[in-house]
């Protein structure tokens, strides 16, 4: 079985995949590592050196590659990766997918602590960044809520989330 975590960057699908694999001993698979791995350099020198569209290209053929492998596996995937290409279709075919649903509120207070090592936010201004969210995560739930499961994460600790997980698959 290979359990897939979508949502906004700053969701907590990083920290919630890493819970819920030593949880219930599946291996962690992170998009983004895997993208970074595959080539030789971090996500933002990815995004700087060859573009977005590049990155989006690496990210479909990774995450079809993840997703053929018969292995039971938690796969947290980045926040754009189910607005492009047909990723949430391949994303619902091929895993149990989880959309952690997180208010704009709680994502500008986790974003602003990693600011910095988020390419598509480095450049907005702080006062700027809850409109970004706002506005970025209405254009990208239409994905998002095509998860078979959608758990609400504001005022939860992360064992509750993935207890909930586990209820849920």
């Amino acid at each position: 079985m290979i359990i897939s975590l979508v949502g906004y960057m700053g969701s907590g699908k990083s920290h919630i995949s890493k819970v819920l694999s030593n949880k219930i001993k599946f291996k962690l698979i992170d998009l983004d590592r895997q993208i970074s791995l595959k080539n030789k350099m971090t996500i933002p020198e990815i995004f700087e050196k060859r573009g977005e569209i590049y990155f989006r290209k690496q990210e479909n053929e990774i995450l079809k590659e993840v997703l053929s492998s018969s292995e039971d596996c938690i796969l947290s995937v980045g926040g754009g990766t189910p607005a492009y290409f047909n990723n949430m279709e391949i994303i619902n075919q091929h895993s149990e997918s989880i959309f952690l649903r997180t208010s704009v509120t709680n994502l500008t207070e986790r974003i602003l602590k990693q600011k910095d090592k988020r390419p598509l936010v480095v450049n907005i201004a702080e006062e700027d960044l809850p409109e970004f969210i706002a506005k970025h995560l209405f254009e990208r739930n239409i994905y998002y809520s095509q998860a078979k499961f959608t758990i609400d994460t504001d005022g939860k600790e992360p064992e509750q989330i993935v207890d909930e997980i586990l209820t849920l698959i």
